[in-house]
């Protein structure tokens, strides 16, 4: 680290699943409140032309996005994924967590969330049909848009 002091709050966002209305809602932001916004895929993704918005493409493979934004997330910063234990590693890094629905990660609860995943996983694993998500729709797009407005009040305050 250089001696510039301390960085400002920045936005992640764990973008191979990210569904597209959620990015332009985050780039959107990204002018509005001038917040760094870095998207990490391992695939190369469009971004529009903005100084506030990048993309990281990393190799592909098992967890690198993953592992490239929990070296990066501190404290502060938001990450917008929907991979519950990349969530609990930025948690443990001071940085806070959303998903894509709007739904907060935090450490109150993050241990039974990473409970209830573990257990599908399993019951896919025996074969069982557990259904997917429901589609993503206009309530949770506004979800995501209040969290995502708490976050950027919160840090026009620090």
């Amino acid at each position: 680290m250089s001696g510039d002091g301390p960085r400002a709050p920045q936005i992640w966002v764990d973008a191979d699943a990210c569904p597209g209305p959620v990015k332009e809602i985050l780039f959107r932001a990204a002018e509005r409140a001038q917040v760094a916004v870095t998207l990490v895929a391992n695939q190369w993704l469009r971004t529009p032309p903005s100084r506030f918005v990048r993309a990281l493409q990393v190799q592909g493979g098992f967890d690198v996005a993953d592992d490239a934004i929990a070296e990066r997330a501190g404290p502060g910063d938001l990450v917008v994924t929907q991979d519950i234990p990349l969530a609990s590693r930025v948690l443990a890094n001071g940085a806070e967590a959303i998903n894509p629905r709007g739904d907060r990660y935090t450490t109150d609860d993050i241990a039974e969330r990473l409970s209830i995943r573990d257990f599908m996983d399993e019951l896919r694993g025996a074969g069982v049909k557990t259904g997917g998500p429901a589609a993503f729709g206009a309530r949770d797009r506004q979800a995501f848009a209040n969290q995502l407005d708490g976050w950027l009040a919160r840090r026009a305050r620090r």
